[in-house]
């Protein structure tokens, strides 16, 4: 079977971004990421966004970015998976070249998210949740993972002060990202200090509103060879999975099983040929503490109950045996939706690489986990370094 390779990648830092436009940021990515892999064209765009038509007023991204990128007259399309547009998109770029009708594909996640007032920008991230269902109701982004925050510690006996170590973690690894958001890493005491935004949900315990661009080259080894990139540059993505589970929380037959999560990371490891244990380090899906606890049970690098426990024994930091959030995860560097699993994936061959500001030492398998909604609709990649 044909590999798909990861040959450039490029990112703007995250941050609230009032003097760029979205395409501006999203221009800034893919010019990077193609003067990282050495070439000046691309066969296709694939856009990774969440809500630029509520946010910013602006659809049809996949014209509009090409168009002010300078890529000529290729195809161009959006792609959107609420907030695991990022990891779709990534997916989708890596099916165009191993279907062979593309050579070369540039994919970009990108999202403007403080143009809005605070209150419409939480309205336009709960349309990743059932809008009959739970959105009628009033019920935020928030408050659903508060729900399961509160019944995951009822459950299995975890404390606020037991999560709040995921926030701690990944701060403690932002600080270190010069992309990053948060670069100041914080106490425990920091998260339980911090507001109630849902009980028990706090302030710290979530990922923040902001603005970023990331973006991928991918094309095949043959490819490669022919662009004259060099083979230390070339990230294998090794294995894909993508599944959805109910879009409310209502229908779903577990609250604390990601079964989306699991199915999906099922199929790469398949594809992979690779188990939990052989996975080197996981930028999960952090938006909120207790969906990095539940995203480690779900990829299998804990039992069930056990998530947080790993957090607690101090097996989720950088030198550890579980590292998680290398460069921040969403909670640190930041959670620019539709972006967040370019970001991941960005980060993830930075690892492979050996060019990682916070380096897993001999890093040569990675997994990166993109939640859209409630954990309705979940991909899974897995990248091997070459």
């Amino acid at each position: 079977m044909e590999k798909a390779v990861i040959i450039g990648a490029g990112m703007t830092p995250v941050g609230e971004h009032w003097k760029l436009a979205l395409r501006d940021l999203a221009v800034e990515a893919i010019l990077k990421a193609m003067e990282d892999a050495g070439i000046d064209s691309v066969d296709s765009l694939y856009v990774a966004n969440m809500i630029s038509g509520p946010l910013v007023e602006q659809e049809n991204l996949g014209a509009l970015i090409a168009d002010w990128a300078g890529l000529g007259n290729i195809p161009a399309v959006k792609i959107e998976a609420a907030c695991a547009s990022g990891g779709a998109a990534v997916q989708e770029g890596v099916k165009a070249v191993l279907s062979g009708l593309e050579d070369v594909v540039v994919v970009v996640g990108v999202e403007k998210m403080t143009d809005a007032w605070p209150s419409d920008t939480t309205r336009y991230l709960a349309y990743a949740a059932d809008a009959e269902w739970e959105l009628f109701h009033g019920a935020s982004f928030v408050a659903l993972n508060a729900l399961i925050m509160r019944y995951y510690m009822k459950t299995y006996g975890y404390t606020e002060e037991d999560l709040a170590l995921f926030a701690v973690n990944a701060h403690a690894n932002g600080a270190k990202n010069p992309y990053a958001m948060f670069k100041k890493p914080i106490k425990v005491e920091t998260v339980l200090k911090s507001p109630y935004v849902a009980d028990p949900l706090k302030l710290f315990d979530a990922s923040p509103v902001c603005d970023g661009a990331a973006a991928l080259i991918i094309t095949t080894p043959d490819k490669a060879k022919e662009l004259g990139v060099p083979k230390e540059k070339w990230v294998e993505v090794a294995g894909i999975g993508r599944a959805i589970d109910t879009i409310n929380l209502a229908n779903r037959e577990d609250l604390l099983d990601l079964k989306a999560a699991r199915v999906a990371a099922q199929r790469a490891y398949k594809m992979a040929g690779v188990e939990p244990k052989d996975i080197d380090f996981f930028e999960v899906h952090d938006a909120f503490t207790v969906m990095a606890a539940l995203s480690l049970e779900a990829l299998g690098a804990a039992e069930r109950g056990k998530g947080a426990q790993l957090a607690k024994e101090g097996q989720i930091a950088i030198d550890a045996d579980y590292p998680i959030q290398t460069m921040g995860g969403l909670k640190a560097r930041g959670h620019p939706v539709g972006a967040t699993g370019v970001y991941q994936t960005v980060e993830a061959v930075l690892q492979l690489r050996g060019e990682a500001p916070t380096q897993v030492p001999d890093a040569e398998i990675g997994l990166t986990q993109n939640i859209g909604g409630t954990g309705s609709n979940i991909t899974v990649n897995i990248l091997r370094r070459v």
